[in-house]
C-alpha cells in the first residue's frame, strides 16, 4: 500500500520524502503511518521501477531536496494497484480497501465501478465466513466470540451498504 499512497499524494504535486510524508500523514492517518524506514525504500523501488523520478533542488537556505514526481508510467501503475484483487486475509482487505477508496477519486467513472465491485465481493465473503461461525451448531461461540463476531458482521453490513452508496452517487454523475 506504500507505493500505492506514495503515487496518489505524487499525483497533485513533485514533493520532497518529507512532504510525501506530510501528506499522507494529513489524508491517511487513520489507516497508516508509514516511517521514514518504510517510506525511503520505496521511493528507491519505484524510482527503479521508472514509476517516479527524482530532481536534485538547492533550497534558498543552501540545502540539498531531493524532489519526487511521478511519471506517466507510474500513473498507470497507480490505475493497476487501485484495481489489483484484494488479499484475504479480513484484516489487510479492510485497511486496503478503506485506503483505495481514498484514492478512488483518480480512477474513472468504469473503473471506481470495477472497484467498487472488488470491495463489495470480498466484503461478502468474509460478513459470510463470520456469519457461518456465528451460526455453527458444533462449535458455538461463547460469548466474547459472539459479541466480537456480531460487531463484525455489523461492520461488514456497513461497509457494504457505503459502498452501495458510492455506486448511487458514482452512477448519478456518470
Amino acid at each position: 500500500m506504500t507505493d500505492l499512497i506514495i503515487l496518489f499524494v505524487l499525483m497533485k504535486r513533485d514533493l520532497t520524502m518529507y512532504a510525501i510524508k506530510k501528506h499522507i500523514a494529513d489524508k491517511f492517518a487513520p489507516f497508516t503511518n508509514p516511517s521514514f524506514g518504510a517510506l525511503k525504500p520505496a521511493l528507491v523501488r519505484l524510482e527503479k521501477s521508472k514509476f517516479i523520478t527524482s530532481s536534485k533542488v538547492m533550497s534558498e537556505g543552501g540545502k540539498l531536496s531531493s524532489f519526487y514526481s511521478i511519471t506517466d508510467s507510474g500513473i498507470k501503475e497507480l490505475r493497476k494497484l487501485l484495481l489489483e484483487p484484494f488479499s484475504q486475509n479480513p484484516i489487510q482487505f479492510l485497511s486496503d480497501a478503506k485506503i483505495k477508496l481514498c484514492c478512488a477519486s483518480f480512477l474513472s467513472a468504469q473503473d471506481t465501478e470495477q472497484m467498487y465491485e472488488n470491495i463489495k465481493s470480498v466484503a461478502y465473503l468474509h460478513r459470510m465466513r463470520a456469519q457461518k461461525i456465528l451460526e455453527d451448531e458444533y462449535n458455538k461461540p461463547d460469548f466474547y466470540q459472539k459479541i466480537v463476531l456480531d460487531s463484525t458482521i455489523c461492520e461488514y453490513n456497513n461497509f457494504i451498504s457505503m459502498i452501495e452508496g458510492f455506486e448511487k452517487e458514482n452512477g448519478r454523475n456518470s
